[in-house]
């Protein structure tokens, strides 16, 4: 199995305390005073060497920032100082950190005092919204867009303030510097611990948010996290902010941040089916309705029909994404702007723009933008769509490799693994399988959106957290998914020219070829005789007389039957 970075760090951190075990242990207990030459004393320093090197294993496998016995964080962390590997896994790891006996620091709320560890970046809020919400074990940290976007929308609004001259330059400087450092560092989504699906409209991510940035600006001025008086999470970081207007503002940018890689995997895919298209383009085969013989084609042109209907969905992702450049940054708590400079809500956005690469505009009526989720709405429908395209030739592959020998065992998938613990030799069509089944959860969370959306209330919508989750977990499945599918199974695909053509060869729907020169009845009538007598269409045609051999090989030529052709009077060949 491939090693992961983490487990290299462990294994050498290990070593590195085995060795300080054996070079100290061994000679403080291994004495003479008992146990012959030093038995019990050598017992208890590989003891002590045994128990250092799982400690610092431990300790090494863990992240530096750490969660509450409250969490179950699970991590999955990339850095730009150790890229993925071709060889190295992606490993998911959960893990819980116990508060008892842990160094601590106190810190305040409306609810009273409460600890939080120490070197923690978060505060008494997320832990707070941690213990409140255990429900999926999936973090907000869990999509990078989203803390990316977060830390935008919290920059954007220092500079802002700047501007308008509300925060001291020292401050704003310190919060834009922990800005880019949570937006461009992965390392710090760990500390976005507070669950995805959360109630409160959000409130406990952009707490967490406003949290973290504080302490990490805390450490770059030389203070302890925790230290708020220097620069404190509501009063500096959010500053001219609600949650009501941060955090949709976020999720949006986060949507389109994620579309892009999606529109990418979908390029791709569409690229692999037209070099498949390309190369099959001399195979003949059986087009099939309604899972019965209908006419030959090839199966070049079934693989440019996938390639067509997956450039359509890049066409209209990248068209209704667009919704989501419009925010409401600046409408504060119910879209009127309280507690924010009248020009604050046009220099945010402006700003925005310029930090995140994307023209962002300012909704006209920040009212009906705080509480109206449309956009969301639409766009889960084109990811159902899309998932809805994907499954459907994912079905049609499964379908086509059928077999090896006993279904229509027109194409050949890649084989990846072994299909059975009990039948030896079998492989199955698993990767077309694992995307069906992203499709159909994708499916699911697009009727979870619309719920969502038509529960708000009001002047908000109380249930944006779980569209997020919904929304962003579609992106990421959906581009892990066609990934897979074009890497893994795409690809690799064969096609069995053979079969497709003896197929064809034996199938009675050749006889609709032939019907314009036949006529109708006379074809049916073959057709007939054909399934009866469990015989070739040709062999009929040419026993029946009604074509010479050349007039019949003319008919059924490629070319002939799967494109376009003059129409000529029943009874006649030229």
């Amino acid at each position: 199995m491939a090693k992961t970075a983490s487990d290299t760090k462990a294994k050498r951190s290990a070593k590195d305390a085995a060795g300080k075990a054996k070079g100290t242990g061994g000679r403080s207990t291994g004495s003479k005073g008992t146990g012959g030459k030093g038995g019990s004393g050598k017992k208890a320093a590989k003891a002590e060497m045994k128990a250092a090197a799982i400690a610092a294993a431990e300790k090494a496998a863990r992240p530096d920032v750490l969660g509450t016995a409250a969490s179950a964080t699970t991590v999955a962390r990339t850095t730009a100082e150790n890229p993925p590997q071709e060889e190295d896994l992606a490993v998911a790891t959960v893990r819980k950190v116990a508060m008892e006996g842990a160094k601590t620091r106190s810190e305040h709320d409306l609810l009273g005092d409460g600890e939080v560890p120490a070197d923690a970046l978060w505060g008494i809020h997320t832990k707070r919204a941690v213990a409140n919400f255990p429900i999926t074990g999936v973090s907000v940290g869990h999509y990078p867009e989203l803390v990316r976007a977060l830390a935008l929308v919290k920059q954007a609004a220092a500079r802002s303030n700047h501007r308008l001259g509300y925060l001291p330059k020292g401050k704003a400087k310190i919060i834009e510097e922990a800005c880019t450092l949570v937006a461009t560092d992965p390392t710090y989504a760990e500390s976005f611990v507070v669950d995805a699906i959360q109630g409160g409209a959000g409130t406990s991510t952009n707490m967490n948010a406003n949290e973290v940035i504080a302490n990490v600006g805390l450490r770059l001025m030389g203070k302890a996290p925790g230290d708020y008086a220097a620069l404190h999470p509501n009063d500096d970081v959010n500053m001219a902010q609600s949650t009501n207007d941060a955090y949709p503002t976020a999720l949006r940018l986060a949507v389109i941040f994620a579309t892009q890689p999606l529109v990418k995997a979908l390029d791709d895919l569409a690229y692999a089916f037209k070099s498949k298209a390309v190369e099959f383009a001399d195979v003949l085969k059986m087009g099939r309705t309604q899972l019965q013989d209908a006419v030959p084609m090839t199966l070049g042109q079934e693989f440019d029909g996938f390639h067509a209907t997956i450039k359509e969905d890049v066409a209209r992702l990248t068209e209704i994404v667009g919704l989501f450049r419009e925010v409401n940054l600046g409408a504060t708590a119910i879209g009127t702007g309280i507690n924010a400079d009248p020009r604050y809500a046009a220099l945010a956005v402006e700003e925005l723009s310029r930090l995140s690469g994307q023209p962002m505009v300012l909704a006209s009526n920040l009212i009906e933008a705080t509480s109206d989720l449309g956009a969301f709405v639409l766009f889960s429908g084109v990811l159902k769509r899309v998932a809805v395209k994907l499954s459907k030739i994912c079905n049609d592959l499964r379908l086509l490799s059928s077999g090896p020998r006993t279904g229509f065992g027109e194409i050949r998938l890649p084989a990846v693994q072994a299909g059975s613990s009990i039948m030896p030799g079998k492989v199955n069509p698993v990767i077309p399988e694992v995307v069906n089944q992203v499709a159909y959860m994708v499916i699911g969370h697009d009727l979870t959106v619309t719920l969502c959306a038509e529960g708000g209330q009001l002047q908000l919508n109380a249930f944006e957290p779980t569209i997020g989750y919904c929304v962003l977990s579609s992106l990421r499945m959906l581009t892990a998914a066609i990934d897979t599918l074009t890497k893994r199974c795409i690809d690799g695909i064969e096609a069995d020219r053979e079969r497709c053509r003896s197929l064809v060869q034996g199938s009675i729907g050749l006889v609709t070829a032939l019907a314009p020169t036949l006529g109708y009845e006379a074809s049916s009538r073959i057709a007939r005789r054909a399934l009866k007598e469990n015989r070739a269409v040709a062999d009929l045609v040419l026993e029946e007389g009604l074509l010479t051999e050349a007039q019949l090989n003319g008919l059924l030529e490629l070319e002939a039957m799967t494109h376009p052709t003059r129409r000529q009077k029943a009874g006649t060949v030229v």
